[in-house]
């Protein structure tokens, strides 16, 4: 269900509650409104307003299971289209592998055509054509990805064996516009928002210095403590250049942050 779906659905949703809700407000104050006795309106608000208490119960219930089904519907969509973009994500990390390979192979090729084809296919699962009806194909959601399959043809080694440096960086170049083209629009429905504590500047640094606080390190050293005691106490036997090289390694460690 993408994120228009859900409004609309909810946005009807919130309108027959309001119309129920009018009517039975109506229904509630009918014996203080004379107009409704004239029209001959009257017994017939009542009525629903009692048979809207009979059943309310049933109708939250309903409605609360409707909500529920809504809200699950999303979610799987979401699901399904997170899933989706780490599948394009990783077919675009191949096609750009695969460009940067100065002496690609046939098997190079056809791994990464079929990486690239199943990302095609699979957006069947999310999304259907635009416009597509009973009797049309309709377009292509995400037309980018088949701008990405086009170019990457034109690499096929076994149609070709001398492609020059300079027209697989185009190709290169190609493909990941496409893909900024596509990543633009395709995150829009995820409903993505800021960070609450991004770091924007670049050259960003660690600003916490090492230590811990003072019940922690008291922790340690109990538990150190506690170590020393159980293993003399049990016999356990220790390796003493083992223990001073683990010390060792923990103090450079530490002094060095």
């Amino acid at each position: 269900m993408t994120r228009n779906s859900l409004r609309n659905t909810l946005a009807r949703l919130y309108v027959f509650l309001g119309v129920i809700l009018a009517i039975s407000l109506l229904a509630k104050f009918a014996d203080y409104i004379p107009l409704l006795k004239t029209i001959g309106i009257e017994g017939g608000l009542k009525d629903f307003y009692e048979f809207l208490r009979d059943m309310s119960l049933l109708i939250v219930t309903g409605g609360v299971a409707y909500i529920s089904n809504v809200y699950q519907k999303r979610s799987n969509f979401v699901t399904c289209l997170e899933q989706e973009w780490r599948a394009l994500v990783a077919t675009k990390n191949a096609l750009y592998a695969f460009c940067e390979k100065p002496y690609p192979t046939p098997d190079d090729y056809i791994d990464t055509f079929c990486s690239l084809s199943g990302s095609i296919d699979n957006m069947r699962i999310v999304y259907r054509n635009v416009g597509e009806t009973d009797e049309l194909i309709g377009l292509y959601p995400y037309a980018p990805l088949h701008d990405m399959r086009r170019v990457l043809i034109t690499l096929d080694p076994r149609k070709s064996k001398d492609i020059a440096p300079e027209y697989r960086k185009l190709v290169r170049d190609a493909i990941l516009q496409s893909f900024y083209a596509l990543r633009e629009t395709f995150l829009e429905e995820l409903d993505l928002e800021q960070p609450g504590h991004p770091l924007l500047i670049a050259g960003g640094r660690r600003l916490k210095v090492s230590g811990a606080t003072g019940a922690a390190i008291r922790t340690q050293e109990r538990q150190l403590q506690h170590q020393e005691r159980k293993a003399k106490a049990n016999g356990v036997g220790r390796n003493e250049e083992i223990d001073a090289l683990l010390a060792e390694l923990y103090r450079r460690e530490q002094a060095g942050g």
